[in-house]
């Protein structure tokens, strides 16, 4: 039986898992994520001694994902500075001298909910994050988006509400952009408290439902997922989803005729079907198709 190895690199934590055949998990280990020379050695060491056949990472980005690039798995401009340039496709390739596939977090997860989520049976659907930032994976016609680089939903341009008290947000790069206005932490800064915290009935969430349902039209109307599934920390908040609904439906004012928009987004606007096992099945679906691509 083939085992394979997961790797959810992330910002602050790296978890690292072993995964059978049937992609039940076996083994796991989190680590913090500290600079690459105090990190990868303990990554390329739990994976190396475990008989792995293949290793699948979604890792946070921007990435390098373009397979005709010199740079081609190589993080780039992130704002981690030290992550800036790191190799990680070549590190572990070169490390582990087994087939590594590689994509960003959202996209693997996106990938992952595809398959065995809740959009299983679809050829198209778009996964966002809503947490320590916003980040979106798109599937469409069963392969994750990449294109130019890949998708950076986060950093779409937004509409602040009027009585927002930080319209230009708090992104670094952008104003106004999704994650500067909706990500946890622009919440915390905004309202001086941790979103976790908020009472329902606090105006925030009213500014939060605005900014994610001004995605979901924009999402629909510029790709036309057959699903749009929202996952994350802030979306823990399970209060949201229909009031994302409802606001949604108002933005696309009557103009897209679907059975989905009918019934009131329910079934569309959507949980997590892995709950928060999506990442890690995300990298273990990248892991087995690396094999199958080295067979």
């Amino acid at each position: 039986m083939k085992t394979y190895g997961a790797l959810e690199a992330g910002g602050t934590k790296m978890v690292m898992s072993i995964l059978d055949d049937s992609g039940k998990i076996c083994e796991r280990e989190v680590i913090p994520t500290r600079t690459p020379d105090e990190t990868i050695p303990d990554m390329i060491r739990f994976f190396s001694e475990r008989s792995i056949h293949s290793l699948g990472i979604g890792c946070f980005g921007p990435l390098d994902l373009n397979p005709s690039s010199e740079n081609f798995g190589m993080i780039t401009r992130t704002p981690k500075l030290a992550w800036r340039n790191t190799p990680i496709l070549r590190i572990f390739q070169d490390s582990l001298q087994i087939p590594v596939g590689l994509d960003t977090d959202v996209n693997a997860a996106a990938l992952a909910e595809s398959v065995l989520g809740a959009a299983r049976g679809l050829s198209s659907c778009l996964y966002v994050t809503v947490g320590t930032g916003v980040g979106g994976g798109l599937i469409i016609h069963h392969q994750p988006v990449h294109g130019l680089v890949h998708p950076e939903l986060g950093h779409q341009l937004i509409l602040p509400e009027k009585d927002d008290p930080c319209p230009e947000g708090f992104c670094p790069s952008h104003r106004s952009c999704l994650e500067g206005l909706a990500s946890g932490p622009a919440m915390e800064k905004r309202w001086h408290v941790s979103a976790r915290d908020l009472p329902h009935d606090h105006p925030g969430w009213r500014m939060e439902v605005s900014y994610l349902a001004q995605m979901c039209h924009n999402a629909i109307m510029s790709f036309s997922p057959e699903k749009i599934i929202l996952g994350g920390g802030v979306m823990q908040q399970t209060f949201l989803y229909p009031l994302i609904r409802k606001k949604t439906l108002e933005l696309l004012g009557g103009y897209v005729a679907s059975p989905c928009v009918d019934e009131g987004l329910e079934n569309y606007i959507v949980p997590p079907g892995l709950d928060i096992h999506s990442g890690v099945m995300g990298s273990y679906l990248l892991a087995r198709r690396a094999c199958e691509k080295s067979d």
